[in-house]
């Protein structure tokens, strides 16, 4: 019986170091399973071997070879599914998973508005000319009801926080179009952590007539420039508004640093109660 293209079996001689590789077996398997899948074109939903032929074709125990599938499932390349007709199968990964995901990357390396500011300046320019040319009137439409949403000064910090979010979705609509998938998602990412960054939370419970309008007036700019398919402008218009946003965030970055270190507080505004679990995992930290 001749050995499987992808899954050859280990040959007699090699078995002392194949004993040796015990330990890193499962990420050989799981490396090889990657390499059958992309040979074969295999696509999300597509069925892999069953567990008993993986087995056999690999030479390794039922231990190994579910070892190596738990890992792909931890991925999120694969999802495993019992009873009649399951087995593992090919998935996609959300982009919204993988997003989160590189966000705990990111987790404790201290990034600063400056750090994700001086990305966009580079690729959302980029990012948005792609889009010249791909967009119907339902696309304008989407955009310019994100505008409304920021249309007036906010009346409460609830709705200065919401603005400043909606604004930030005015640039995901760009994001969907892009056609690039890696520029699109870089772009999404550095938009996330806008999103959800602790001190950017902290800016957007500010309210910052300058920060809006002139985030608005940039935008209405874009859209025209965009609907007159010009791409030069469009570019120029988007790199003048990333510089901008980076000047505007930054100055409002250090108010709020300031604000804050005036008051003591550690990270939380102080008049925003700590949730129940925060506080217990807080008593904890203080016990040690």
């Amino acid at each position: 019986m001749t050995d499987h293209p992808i899954f050859p079996k280990p040959r007699p001689d090699a078995a002392d170091k194949t004993r040796k590789r015990d330990r890193k077996r499962p990420e050989a398997i799981s490396e090889a399973i990657k390499d059958y899948i992309a040979q074969k074109r295999l696509r999300p939903g597509s069925r892999l071997p069953q567990e008993a032929e993986l087995i056999s074709l690999l030479g390794a125990s039922k231990g190994t070879v579910r070892e190596a599938l738990k890992s792909l499932e931890t991925q999120g390349l694969i999802a495993t599914r019992t009873g009649p007709g399951g087995g593992a199968f090919i998935d996609s990964v959300p982009e919204q998973r993988a997003v989160e995901l590189l966000g705990n990357y990111f987790f404790f390396k201290d990034l600063s508005i400056r750090d994700i500011y001086e990305l966009r300046i580079l690729l959302e320019p980029e990012m948005v000319a792609a889009c010249i040319g791909r967009m119907d009137e339902a696309d304008f439409v989407r955009l310019e009801e994100k505008m409304t949403w920021y249309a007036r000064q906010p009346a409460t910090i609830e709705e200065a926080h919401r603005q400043r979010i909606k604004e930030l979705e005015f640039h995901l609509v760009l994001v969907e179009i892009c056609p690039n998938p890696l520029l699109a998602f870089v772009c999404r990412f550095m938009i996330d952590l806008l999103m959800n960054l602790t001190v950017c939370k902290k800016i957007y419970d500010q309210p910052n007539t300058e920060l809006r309008e002139v985030g608005r007036s940039y935008q209405l700019r874009l859209i025209e420039a965009l609907q007159n398919g010009d791409g030069e402008t469009v570019r120029a218009v988007t790199y003048q508004h990333m510089c901008a946003a980076q000047r505007l965030m930054e100055e409002q970055e250090a108010v709020v640093e300031r604000r804050f270190l005036r008051v003591g507080s550690n990270d939380l505004p102080p008049d925003q109660p700590l949730s129940p679990e925060l506080q217990a995992l807080s008593s904890i930290i203080t016990k040690h």
